[in-house]
């Protein structure tokens, strides 16, 4: 058992000496610094990404490995598409933590930005890196004056706001 499967795991006090607070910061476009200096190590970030949740109590965002937590500035989205991958002609999403899911083409939208985003299958929408807003560049289509994605021969409009704003 992890001391993260104890009910009161989030309540327990820091180590003595230590804050919950911490200088990580997720910046906008989905990179992690420490201490003012960028998170190169890939399996770092990977990992950072992988525990990042929101505390049971006060709703902000922490990391927990199920051994430890503290807290970290999160400073737009929280969840990140990183790369686009064909997978047999379609789509397939890889989330900053390494989880895949297949592109649900009407998910798409753009911020005021232009920053591209997707709606996840749990509802939280994840705002793609620059490097993978370039990845998706094989579907992006023309048709009749609106952008959009072409899967399968089918053409989805990539909405200018976030389609579940209004939900």
């Amino acid at each position: 058992m992890k001391p993260g499967d104890h009910p009161e795991f989030f309540r327990f006090p820091p180590p003595e000496g230590r804050s919950r607070e911490s200088s990580i910061r997720l910046t906008k476009e989905g990179r992690f610094f420490h201490d003012g200096a960028p998170v190169e190590h890939p399996g770092m970030h990977k990992a950072f990404a992988s525990w990042l949740r929101r505390h049971p109590d006060d709703g902000r965002f922490i990391l927990s490995n199920g051994y430890d937590w503290s807290y970290l500035t999160v400073e737009g989205a929280s969840r990140f598409v990183h790369h686009v991958r064909d997978r047999g002609g379609k789509p397939t999403l890889e989330l900053l933590d390494g989880q895949e899911l297949e592109l649900a083409p009407e998910s798409l939208w753009t911020d005021a930005e232009g920053a591209l985003w997707a709606r996840l299958p749990e509802g939280e929408s994840a705002r793609f890196t620059p490097a993978a807003q370039l990845e998706i560049a094989p579907w992006l289509q023309e048709n009749e004056g609106h952008i959009g994605i072409q899967v399968e021969g089918r053409f989805f409009g990539i909405s200018a706001q976030n389609p579940a704003a209004g939900a």
